[in-house]
């Protein structure tokens, strides 16, 4: 999210398309925003600056990583950015019954079976979308 353009933004969708470029497993991931994301990006776009960049430095570039582990010392968070993906992998495992399929492709994790592969093409994004309301009910 720290390197989130404007550009890539679908605000009437509820999407968010992270671009191929980006992404460890050279696929583009499209991530359903739930409400409270997008009420997020919005209070966030009147501080947008220049450079397109959707949570921008002061300065105008790109979010560093080290900020984020920064912002959370300074809250005294006991954990570490990286870690909100497990607490959500954790979360939806233990307390809802979405397939674990919808989890990992939640989390843009490639299915490493050759053969399932194949079989599966879907990125099955209306069961993420519920997925990520739910989310963010229980975040709230």
């Amino acid at each position: 999210m720290r390197n989130a353009r404007w550009e890539e933004i679908d605000r009437g969708g509820a999407v968010w398309t992270i671009p191929t470029a980006r992404m460890k497993n050279g696929r583009e991931h499209r991530v359903p925003l739930s409400d409270r994301a997008l009420e997020v990006l919005d209070e966030a776009r009147g501080l947008a600056a220049a450079g397109g960049w959707v949570f921008p430095q002061p300065r105008g570039d790109a979010l560093h990583q080290k900020h984020l582990s920064e912002l959370m010392r300074a809250l005294r968070v006991e954990a570490v950015p990286h870690g909100f993906r497990s607490s959500f992998r954790d979360w939806a495992a233990e307390c809802t019954d979405a397939p674990r399929e919808v989890c990992e492709l939640a989390l843009a994790h490639v299915n490493t079976d050759r053969v399932e592969a194949a079989y599966r093409r879907s990125d099955l994004f209306e069961r993420r979308r519920v997925l990520m309301a739910v989310w963010a009910a229980y975040v709230a």
